[in-house]
């Protein structure tokens, strides 16, 4: 007999190791406000974060970092905010997409759908995405506080350590 979501989930971890990194041309330590809600949602809903980075918005830079952390045993799941949208120097979407080795539409399609109710049809804008990387799950938000806020409190933190069980068992 299969087991049910509740059951998968008290099978899950009680804490996730992840890494949050901030996708900005702009942003510092001081004026990211996006990577510290990611950080807060996280430790509130009891995971660890073991690591933090700025990448400009280049594709080899958000590579590099997607090949550094998936290594690490400490890590289950990387978390990347901003450059999802459409404008020319948008390009994680482009650089996570083509890495990852599952992927989970649910995560964008949802993403979409929550926006929508909030911001109306510009939701349709964001590229977010999810999916899994060497084992690891790996998340793309933008970088807007509210849609972090979002993704964090509706889909992410409370999840997490089930899509860990997954991918792990």
């Amino acid at each position: 007999m299969s087991q049910s979501v509740e059951e998968h989930r008290a099978s899950a971890p009680e804490s996730v190791g992840c890494v949050v990194v901030t996708v900005s041309d702009t942003r510092t330590p001081e004026t990211d406000k996006s990577g510290a809600i990611m950080q807060e949602r996280l430790l509130a809903a009891g995971h660890r974060v073991v690591g933090y980075a700025i990448v400009l918005d280049e594709p080899d830079e958000i590579n590099r970092l997607l090949d550094v952390w998936s290594t690490r045993t400490d890590c289950q799941a990387i978390l990347f905010n901003g450059g999802t949208g459409i404008a020319s120097r948008d390009t994680t979407y482009d650089a996570i997409s083509a890495r990852l080795e599952k992927v989970l539409p649910g995560f964008g399609e949802l993403f979409r759908m929550l926006s929508f109710e909030e911001i109306g049809a510009a939701a349709m804008l964001s590229r977010a995405t999810a999916g899994v990387y060497r084992g690891k799950l790996v998340f793309s938000t933008p970088g807007s506080s509210n849609a972090v806020s979002l993704a964090m409190d509706r889909l992410i933190a409370g999840e997490l350590a089930h899509l860990v069980y997954e991918v792990t068992k």
